[in-house]
């Protein structure tokens, strides 16, 4: 069986004891990033007092590497053993690997299921309060700059169809600025909702226009909301 975990996205004190459970009893775990799995693996130990199964085993198994090890986890499953994938946060799959391999267990009769767990974007829209039910997720902003433009564009032209609705879109602290400004040049008027650090010490909640926010320096995981006029 592949179990497919939601894991905690900066609170480790988020993790649920049907997840506890499962990571410690798993075998193989195939992780996006292994030393944040092994801190959270310990977490899990700690808060509910359980023990991981004897010779536990954690797989790197992040984007680049995706294709990569599939026949590896395929022959896996396929013998019996159960894994487990998890993100380096939040929910797998979700702008985060395992698509690929989820697609193949689809198509191929293996069995798989969801142990449910935190979400960035919905922890976004609802500490932002965001009052309109019509909202879509596009994932990571694009990292070239005319990539970024005909993305925001889009928005742009989505608000003139779609009235009262949101777009939520990750971006890097790194890339914060000039995402910005680039956002005040195409759609100065938009409201625009940071959500920093969700659930962790420094978590912090920031609106305005995107010619106000590029005035911020930003640290940290960054949610945005995007509301046009």
């Amino acid at each position: 069986m592949l179990y497919i975990i939601g894991t905690p996205i900066g609170n480790l004190e988020d993790i649920s004891l049907r997840q506890a459970k499962t990571l410690l009893r798993t075998p193989f775990i195939l992780s996006e990033d292994t030393r944040s799995s092994e801190t959270l693996l310990c977490a899990c130990e700690d808060l509910f007092s359980l023990k991981r199964v004897e010779g536990q085993k954690i797989i790197s198994y992040y984007k680049e590497r995706e294709f990569e090890k599939l026949p590896y986890v395929l022959e896996l499953l396929s013998k019996g053993n159960d894994v487990a994938l998890i993100s380096e946060a939040g929910m797998p799959v979700i702008s985060d690997p395992g698509g690929l391999l989820i697609d193949y267990c689809l198509k191929n009769n293996i069995a798989h299921t969801v142990i449910p767990g935190p979400s960035s974007v919905t922890t976004a829209l609802a500490i932002a309060g965001v009052k309109s039910q019509n909202w879509s997720f596009i994932g990571f902003l694009p990292k070239k700059e005319g990539d970024l433009k005909k993305s925001i564009q889009k928005m742009k032209d989505s608000a003139l169809i779609w009235k009262n609705h949101s777009t939520v879109a990750f971006e890097s602290a790194g890339r914060f600025e000039a995402t910005m400004n680039i956002c005040s040049a195409i759609i100065p008027n938009a409201t625009v909702i940071v959500c920093r650090e969700l659930t962790k010490k420094f978590e912090e909640v920031l609106v305005g226009k995107p010619a106000e926010l590029a005035q911020k320096q930003l640290r940290g995981e960054i949610v945005l909301i995007f509301q046009l006029p």
